[in-house]
Protein backbone atom coordinates (compact mmCIF):
# COMPACT_ATOMS: atom_id res chain seq x y z
CA UNK A 1 0.00 0.00 0.00
CA UNK A 2 1.20 3.35 -1.30
CA UNK A 3 2.41 6.40 1.24
CA UNK A 4 -0.82 8.93 1.84
CA UNK A 5 -1.00 12.28 0.75
CA UNK A 6 0.39 14.61 3.03
CA UNK A 7 -0.82 18.08 2.31
CA UNK A 8 1.65 19.83 4.77
CA UNK A 9 4.39 18.71 2.69
CA UNK A 10 2.76 19.50 -0.78
CA UNK A 11 2.25 22.97 0.93
CA UNK A 12 5.78 23.03 1.97
CA UNK A 13 6.63 22.13 -1.37
CA UNK A 14 4.84 24.45 -3.29
CA UNK A 15 6.17 27.21 -1.28
CA UNK A 16 9.76 26.32 -1.98
CA UNK A 17 9.18 25.84 -5.60
CA UNK A 18 7.27 29.20 -5.68
CA UNK A 19 10.41 30.93 -4.79
CA UNK A 20 12.90 29.38 -6.48
CA UNK A 21 10.59 29.66 -10.07
CA UNK A 22 10.43 33.38 -8.88
CA UNK A 23 14.32 33.49 -8.49
CA UNK A 24 15.15 31.62 -11.26
CA UNK A 25 12.28 31.71 -13.83
CA UNK A 26 10.33 29.32 -15.66
CA UNK A 27 12.54 29.33 -18.95
CA UNK A 28 14.24 25.95 -19.07
CA UNK A 29 12.81 24.62 -15.84
CA UNK A 30 13.44 20.87 -15.10
CA UNK A 31 12.06 18.69 -12.20
CA UNK A 32 15.79 17.32 -11.91
CA UNK A 33 16.94 20.57 -11.47
CA UNK A 34 14.23 21.80 -9.00
CA UNK A 35 13.61 18.61 -7.21
CA UNK A 36 17.81 18.57 -6.05
CA UNK A 37 17.11 22.77 -5.16
CA UNK A 38 14.32 21.76 -2.78
CA UNK A 39 16.29 18.39 -1.30
CA UNK A 40 13.36 16.03 -2.62
CA UNK A 41 13.03 13.98 -5.72
CA UNK A 42 11.61 14.57 -9.06
CA UNK A 43 9.37 11.76 -8.24
CA UNK A 44 8.21 13.20 -5.25
CA UNK A 45 7.33 16.23 -7.38
CA UNK A 46 5.22 14.44 -9.59
CA UNK A 47 3.67 12.35 -6.64
CA UNK A 48 2.28 15.30 -4.64
CA UNK A 49 1.51 17.63 -8.01
CA UNK A 50 0.76 14.75 -10.80
CA UNK A 51 2.42 16.44 -13.60
CA UNK A 52 5.52 18.99 -14.25
CA UNK A 53 2.56 21.23 -15.87
CA UNK A 54 0.20 21.10 -12.77
CA UNK A 55 3.57 21.95 -10.80
CA UNK A 56 3.79 24.89 -12.94
CA UNK A 57 0.42 25.98 -12.82
CA UNK A 58 0.17 25.81 -8.94
CA UNK A 59 3.49 27.81 -8.55
CA UNK A 60 1.93 30.60 -11.15
CA UNK A 61 -1.12 30.63 -8.79
CA UNK A 62 0.93 30.87 -5.58
CA UNK A 63 2.82 33.36 -7.18
CA UNK A 64 -0.02 35.65 -7.95
CA UNK A 65 -1.86 34.93 -4.54
CA UNK A 66 1.35 36.27 -3.16
CA UNK A 67 1.28 39.17 -4.92
CA UNK A 68 -2.08 40.12 -4.92
CA UNK A 69 -2.16 39.45 -0.68
CA UNK A 70 0.79 41.60 -0.15
CA UNK A 71 -0.76 44.63 -2.39
CA UNK A 72 -4.12 44.34 -0.26
CA UNK A 73 -2.12 44.47 2.63
CA UNK A 74 0.03 46.87 1.64
CA UNK A 75 -2.95 49.46 0.46
CA UNK A 76 -4.82 51.38 2.82
CA UNK A 77 -8.48 50.08 2.03
CA UNK A 78 -10.03 53.63 3.21
CA UNK A 79 -7.41 55.95 3.16
CA UNK A 80 -6.34 58.47 0.38
CA UNK A 81 -7.48 59.37 -2.65
CA UNK A 82 -7.70 56.81 -5.81
CA UNK A 83 -4.34 59.07 -7.41
CA UNK A 84 -2.50 57.81 -3.99
CA UNK A 85 -3.09 54.89 -3.95
CA UNK A 86 -2.05 54.26 -7.42
CA UNK A 87 1.17 55.85 -6.88
CA UNK A 88 1.33 53.53 -3.96
CA UNK A 89 0.58 50.46 -6.30
CA UNK A 90 3.32 52.08 -8.40
CA UNK A 91 5.43 52.62 -5.55
CA UNK A 92 5.04 49.04 -4.15
CA UNK A 93 4.96 46.98 -7.65
CA UNK A 94 7.77 49.00 -9.42
CA UNK A 95 10.61 48.65 -6.30
CA UNK A 96 13.26 46.60 -7.24
CA UNK A 97 12.87 44.05 -4.77
CA UNK A 98 9.47 43.11 -6.44
CA UNK A 99 11.87 42.80 -9.76
CA UNK A 100 11.76 39.00 -9.44
CA UNK A 101 7.93 38.72 -9.51
CA UNK A 102 7.47 41.37 -12.66
CA UNK A 103 10.02 39.08 -14.57
CA UNK A 104 7.76 36.12 -13.67
CA UNK A 105 4.88 37.83 -14.73
CA UNK A 106 6.33 39.03 -18.24
CA UNK A 107 7.81 35.61 -18.75
CA UNK A 108 4.73 34.05 -18.25
CA UNK A 109 2.30 36.13 -20.61
CA UNK A 110 4.99 36.11 -23.67
CA UNK A 111 5.08 32.54 -23.28
CA UNK A 112 1.61 32.18 -22.94
CA UNK A 113 1.35 33.81 -26.35
CA UNK A 114 3.09 31.28 -27.81
CA UNK A 115 1.55 28.53 -25.52
CA UNK A 116 -1.85 29.04 -24.48
CA UNK A 117 -2.23 25.44 -23.99
CA UNK A 118 0.74 25.23 -20.89
CA UNK A 119 -1.20 28.62 -19.13
CA UNK A 120 -5.08 27.33 -19.36
CA UNK A 121 -5.89 29.94 -16.58
CA UNK A 122 -3.74 32.60 -17.98
CA UNK A 123 -6.80 34.90 -18.14
CA UNK A 124 -7.28 34.55 -14.34
CA UNK A 125 -3.62 36.10 -14.32
CA UNK A 126 -5.46 39.30 -15.20
CA UNK A 127 -9.09 39.27 -13.63
CA UNK A 128 -7.80 37.32 -10.26
CA UNK A 129 -6.71 41.07 -9.92
CA UNK A 130 -9.79 42.40 -10.01
CA UNK A 131 -11.56 42.41 -7.13
CA UNK A 132 -8.40 44.10 -5.67
CA UNK A 133 -8.16 46.88 -7.77
CA UNK A 134 -11.77 47.48 -7.88
CA UNK A 135 -11.97 48.00 -4.64
CA UNK A 136 -9.02 50.33 -4.04
CA UNK A 137 -10.43 52.61 -6.90
CA UNK A 138 -14.23 52.16 -6.02
CA UNK A 139 -14.66 55.92 -6.23
CA UNK A 140 -13.83 56.23 -10.01
CA UNK A 141 -15.44 52.75 -10.79
CA UNK A 142 -19.24 52.80 -12.52
CA UNK A 143 -20.10 50.14 -9.93
CA UNK A 144 -19.34 47.10 -8.00
CA UNK A 145 -19.90 45.12 -11.19
CA UNK A 146 -17.22 47.73 -13.23
CA UNK A 147 -14.39 45.81 -14.52
CA UNK A 148 -13.28 48.24 -17.13
CA UNK A 149 -12.19 50.12 -14.85
CA UNK A 150 -9.43 47.64 -13.00
CA UNK A 151 -8.56 46.44 -16.70
CA UNK A 152 -7.31 50.30 -17.55
CA UNK A 153 -5.39 50.85 -14.34
CA UNK A 154 -4.35 46.91 -14.79
CA UNK A 155 -3.36 47.72 -18.40
CA UNK A 156 -1.88 51.12 -17.24
CA UNK A 157 0.74 49.58 -14.47
CA UNK A 158 1.65 46.73 -16.48
CA UNK A 159 2.73 48.99 -19.77
CA UNK A 160 4.56 51.20 -17.47
CA UNK A 161 6.52 48.10 -15.67
CA UNK A 162 7.25 46.57 -19.04
CA UNK A 163 8.85 49.66 -19.98
CA UNK A 164 10.73 49.67 -16.46
CA UNK A 165 11.64 46.55 -16.56
CA UNK A 166 12.77 46.74 -20.39
CA UNK A 167 14.93 50.00 -20.05
CA UNK A 168 15.30 50.72 -16.88
CA UNK A 169 14.08 54.38 -17.42
CA UNK A 170 12.87 55.00 -13.68
CA UNK A 171 12.44 58.86 -14.30
CA UNK A 172 10.60 58.78 -17.59
CA UNK A 173 8.03 55.51 -16.47
CA UNK A 174 7.74 57.39 -12.90
CA UNK A 175 6.83 61.04 -14.93
CA UNK A 176 4.29 58.56 -16.93
CA UNK A 177 2.46 57.46 -14.06
CA UNK A 178 2.10 61.32 -13.08
CA UNK A 179 0.44 62.35 -16.41
CA UNK A 180 -1.87 59.05 -16.05
CA UNK A 181 -2.69 60.53 -12.38
CA UNK A 182 -3.05 64.04 -13.99
CA UNK A 183 -6.10 61.97 -15.91
CA UNK A 184 -7.64 60.02 -13.61
CA UNK A 185 -8.31 63.92 -11.68
CA UNK A 186 -9.85 65.38 -13.99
Amino acid sequence: MGRPPDPARRERTLARATDYVLGHGLAGLSLRPLAAALDTSPRMLLYDFGSKQELVAAVLAEARRRGATRLADHLPAEAGSPEERLRGIWAWISAPERAAFVRLFFEVHADGLAHPENYPQQAEAITGWFPTLGAAFREIATGPDDTVTPTLVMAVIRGLLFDLTTTGDRHRTDRALDRFCELIRN
